[in-house]
């Protein structure tokens, strides 16, 4: 699929799925640094983790506790300094393989890229489902309001980028240009079978870029293998209407001190820039609570 395309699948179908972005080398060393991380976030040694049953932030884990011991099903923070293999993820969050498609989906430059979100979602410790959701548009809101805000340019680029066979997510292609349709109003929030719901299928070092408003959900399944790299860039033309759903997480706390040396020069300017706005929307963005509830 030529670049031009890429755009082209995104504004049409809500998500463009990309075969094969990492060599096989940058798939095993992946593999190597997400295994030893999820490891560590299971024995209870990192604090940044998905909770099950909940289903958004805040995580809700009390001071003290294992932050795993009711069981989780993703990894926070992939970027933070204090995490052992972070070196590993900057460098494929900052890649041109990443960069240079987010650009394309945002028709922007560097001087315009945000830094964003890097987690990692994993197989769950139990059979585990999201409800039908938009990321940042709660489900009571209205048909008006729904519209209101899919009329804004998305000022993101979300992806999911499959370090194991993943075909967890499941959207409704074109619903990220509408509201919903009374059939799925109505749907209980783990419907199967929404009309025109696919599962998004991807192999190994396959990525997947999506409007994060289009309707989907996520099913898990705990005995399947997972590893998939959940990653957002912003474009600075967002500021506040991207501040919440990424300030939510807590990245401003520590942003500052990641670590960029893994980076050669073109790469770390980029990303130098991207940090530096990044804390900028923070400062001008104050308390930015919750996108959705559960």
């Amino acid at each position: 699929m030529s670049k031009t395309k890429y755009l082209d699948s995104l504004n049409r179908d809500g998500f463009v799925l990309i075969p094969s972005v990492l060599t096989p080398e940058q798939l095993s060393t992946l593999r190597r640094a997400s295994a030893e991380t999820i490891t560590l976030a299971r024995s209870g040694n990192w604090p940044y983790v998905r909770t099950l049953p909940k289903q958004f932030p805040p995580w809700n884990i009390e001071p003290g506790a294992n932050p795993a011991a009711g069981g989780i099903w993703g990894v926070q923070f992939l970027m933070h300094p204090s995490l052992p293999n972070s070196s590993t993820f900057v460098k494929n969050y900052f890649s041109s393989g990443i960069a240079d498609v987010v650009k394309e989906l945002l028709e922007c430059e560097d001087e315009e890229l945000v830094m964003e979100l890097f987690n990692i979602l994993i197989r769950p410790d139990r059979d585990f489902e999201l409800v039908w959701h938009r990321d940042d548009i709660p489900a009571t809101a209205t048909a008006e309001q729904e519209l209101e805000r899919l009329r804004e340019p998305a000022w993101h680029a979300q992806w999911n980028l499959a370090l194991y066979e993943d075909d967890s997510l499941i959207v409704v292609p074109g619903s990220h240009t509408r509201a919903r349709t009374q059939v799925e109003r109505n749907a209980g929030p783990f419907e199967k079978e929404i009309p025109g719901e696919i599962k998004v299928r991807m192999k190994p070092g396959d990525v997947v870029f999506y409007n994060n408003n289009i309707l989907h959900r996520g099913a898990y399944v705990s005995t399947k293998e997972r590893m998939t790299l959940h990653g957002s860039m912003g474009h600075s033309g967002g500021s506040r209407l991207r501040a919440r759903n990424v300030l939510q997480h807590g990245i401003g706390e520590w942003v500052e001190d990641v670590d960029f040396s893994a980076l050669d020069e073109a790469e770390r300017k980029r990303a130098d820039g991207m940090r530096e706005r990044l804390i900028k929307m923070g400062r001008e963005s104050g308390d930015v609570g919750y996108s959705l509830e559960g």
